[in-house]
């Protein structure tokens, strides 16, 4: 049983590297999370035995962790101030997006109300598929819309930028950077973000601990001057692979049909998220100043790692876009349990028990 294990680990990683790599070859953008995400998608659909530990993923999204921290230096104090409203608006276009989806879920897909909040609530898919469950909605179906609200919102922003914003994917496999002949010190540092950050960030139960307690400690050392170095490119696209495979190693276990249905109806969801963060970049950008397709990247509700990395891989402001969207998902996980028991007593759930 526990070779049987290995193997389907094995043949994950296996086939997310290859998709990852004929996406960098075909010069698709972000190609090593994006290839390893598509591929290993299709590989769990058509019945293929892939798997993906939780640790192992969590072990190589620390190092995204310390990528998207090491983007943070001291001129950050100077931007905050001009973050202050698209943050606070960003908490309304949450609360209206999700009411917006939850309507749709329930109508056009028959999703039972329950099920259909937490599917809707764009949080952590973890978070929400527990809360759900724990609350008597369908944690399967809530599972598998989250992931391909993530799956769809993952795929469409890199192109949107390739074709709207003129992003360019890298000439060669590997985007140009750091290599592995990092000095001592630096590998110390790195070493020391990488575990002491999620222990710290699991004792204080924050969401993302992993990525977030690796990404806070970097971005201190940034911003202290104490480093100025970011992880081996090599290292960077290894954790893309593992991250992309864990996303389509989510789909293990599905019947054809039902996940079939499920994407079809998160094709007019994602289109609804997509649609409204365009529309909220663009009205921001009015009011802010603020370039409308950085809001958007900040605003379109995908991933926290997801987002912050294809930030990053498109050149983009990677402190602005995960800081929008740690707040999106502390303010979910906070807020759609309670926002919940208000909605089950005085509205469309109150006969459901």
């Amino acid at each position: 049983m526990k070779n049987n294990k290995i193997i389907t680990v094995f043949i994950a990683i296996l086939i997310g590297t290859v998709g990852g790599f004929i996406f960098a070859i075909i010069k698709v953008p972000l190609p090593w999370m994006l290839g390893a995400m598509v591929f290993v998608t299709i590989a769990a659909v058509s019945g293929v035995p892939v798997l993906l530990p939780f640790m192992l993923r969590q072990s190589m999204v620390v190092f995204i962790g310390v990528l998207l921290g090491s983007q943070f230096t001291p001129e950050l104090f100077d931007q905050i101030s001009s973050w202050l409203i698209s943050v606070i608006a960003m908490l309304f276009y949450g609360i209206i997006v999700m009411f917006l989806v939850l309507s749709y879920l329930k109508k056009f897909g028959n999703y039972d109300p329950i099920t259909a909040y937490f599917s809707a609530a764009p949080g952590g898919l973890n978070d929400m598929t527990i809360i759900g469950g724990e609350m008597g909605g369908d944690d399967r179906i809530i599972a598998l819309t989250q992931a391909s609200r993530v799956l769809l919102v993952v795929m469409t922003i890199p192109f949107l930028f390739r074709i709207f914003g003129g992003y360019e994917a890298p000439s060669g496999l590997l985007p140009k950077g750091q290599g592995f002949d990092l000095p001592f010190r630096e590998w110390c540092i790195i070493g020391i973000c990488v575990t002491l950050g999620p222990f710290i960030a699991r004792k204080l139960r924050l969401p993302a601990a992993f990525l977030l307690g690796s990404l806070v400690l970097t971005a201190i050392a940034h911003i202290a001057g104490w480093s100025n170095s970011s992880p081996p490119t090599g290292l960077v696209a290894a954790a893309q692979v593992i991250l992309g495979t864990a996303i389509g190693c989510r789909f293990t276990g599905t019947d054809y049909g039902e996940i079939t249905r499920v994407i079809k109806i998160s094709v007019g969801s994602a289109f609804i998220l997509m649609s409204t963060a365009v529309g909220a970049g663009l009205l921001l950008s009015e009011i802010t100043g603020l370039p409308w397709y950085l809001v958007t990247l900040a605003y379109a509700p995908g991933g926290l790692a997801e987002m912050s990395l294809i930030a990053f891989g498109i050149g983009q402001d990677v402190p602005f876009v995960a800081t929008h969207h740690l707040c999106r998902i502390g303010m979910v996980i906070l807020l759609a349990p309670i926002a919940f028991k208000l909605i089950k007593k005085y509205f469309f759930i109150k006969t459901i028990d």
